[in-house]
């Protein structure tokens, strides 16, 4: 059945373009200057400078980050070098929110762009004092004013400290007591200098989670190794590949002791399809099923049945996925928008969405496009 009009579609996974005065507005003064801030400064174009971000003397040369909703493909490739380059609704929330009525879109759950998906750019920080400050102030601005512009229209995401597990135990309590839904992390932390999931590194982290009830949401690409072939191959194998981030990450956390120590807690594989998981979830089966009496692993729950309790899925564009809903699991799948990237059909996604639909019921079509992520996120419909 096509899409019905109750039925409102709630994307997992947006993306939001900090605004320049983010962290020159929350910051102690004497943060300003090394902190996050924008300059202008000449790239390619000597007639007209780039707006960049700089910390602590460092130079970031994007700001946009694939921020190209509104163009063609036979546009794409520069990446927008300034705010004026992109939609307005890119870093503006009453604009986004007008952005999302023209796509059909409810609710969305949004991302950040200069931290990176996770915030892991603040690993690199020097001073720790000021990476604490930044991590809470971009926290801050969505629970503060992106989130309360429209609170049935955004979903809270937080970042966290992530160079210190005691200190993200402090920021999950404290960003829950605000009103966030979600926390944002790695799919891997071990490229990133972290401890794997298959420490106790990060248990009280998790458990944090499981006290207040917030989900991980672990976007491709958060572990800073992309998947690519050679140096010489062209970015579109990457862009091909991505999805295979989200696969190692369900295999590393399927295997892993989380799920075992941590019976309440929930992962969100955002941004990483869902075709290939009825195959992954039988691949990983059949291994524990033969190798699992001489390996590290628990031995007596299916990898499996661990997913279907633990871990969600999102897509864009899908068919194989959604013909085959029930073989990744009806209940675990969520859909998502990605505005403003390059992959999003924004204006177009409820009517991109009907089509994908044309052939499945009401239950499961309304399953996946809403009442799966309002369950995961806590985010009932506004007064009900």
């Amino acid at each position: 059945m096509p899409l019905q009009d109750h039925m409102q579609l709630i994307s997992t996974d947006d993306h939001l373009i900090e605004p320049a005065n983010l962290w020159t507005d929350r910051l102690p003064r004497r943060f300003i200057e090394p902190g996050p801030r924008i300059i202008e400064k000449v790239m390619n174009d000597p007639n007209r400078p780039a707006h960049v971000w700089t910390m602590e003397g460092k130079i970031y040369p994007y700001i946009g980050l694939n921020a190209v909703a509104g163009k063609k493909p036979e546009e794409f490739g520069a990446e927008p070098v300034r705010f004026d380059d992109m939609l307005p609704g890119c870093y503006d929330p009453k604009a986004r929110v007008i952005d999302m009525d023209i796509d059909g879109v409810q609710a969305a759950l949004s991302f950040p762009s200069f931290p990176k998906f996770a915030g892991t750019i603040f690993l690199q920080a020097q001073d720790r004092e000021l990476a604490l400050l930044c991590v809470q102030a971009w926290n801050d601005y969505v629970l503060d004013e992106w989130c309360p512009t429209a609170p049935d229209r955004f979903i809270p995401l937080s970042i966290l400290p992530l160079w210190d597990a005691d200190l993200c135990v402090q920021e999950i309590h404290r960003v829950a007591a605000k009103g966030a839904k979600a926390i944002s992390f790695p799919e891997n932390p071990v490229p990133l200098g972290l401890p794997s999931f298959h420490t106790d590194h990060w248990d009280g982290v998790f458990s944090a989670c499981e006290e207040t009830g917030l989900p991980l949401c672990v976007h491709f690409g958060t572990s800073g190794k992309p998947p690519i072939t050679a140096e010489e191959a062209p970015m579109a194998v990457m862009i091909a590949l991505f999805g295979c981030n989200s696969m190692y990450a369900t295999a590393d956390l399927l295997f892993s002791p989380v799920f075992h120590r941590h019976p309440k807690l929930k992962f969100a594989l955002s941004e990483g399809g869902i075709g290939w998981v009825p195959y992954m979830l039988e691949r990983i089966d059949a291994t524990w099923e033969k190798h699992r009496f001489y390996q590290n692993v628990n031995q007596t729950v299916r990898p499996s049945d661990l997913f279907r309790k633990h871990m969600y899925g999102c897509f864009i564009e899908d068919d194989h996925g959604i013909a085959n809903r029930h073989l990744v699991g009806i209940d675990n799948i969520t859909w998502e928008c990605d505005y403003p990237h390059s992959d999003s059909n924004w204006p177009n996604s409820r009517k991109v969405v009907t089509e994908a639909m044309l052939d499945v019921p009401d239950e499961d079509v309304e399953k996946m496009v809403e009442t799966n992520a309002r369950k995961l996120f806590d985010f009932p419909r506004l007064g009900a």
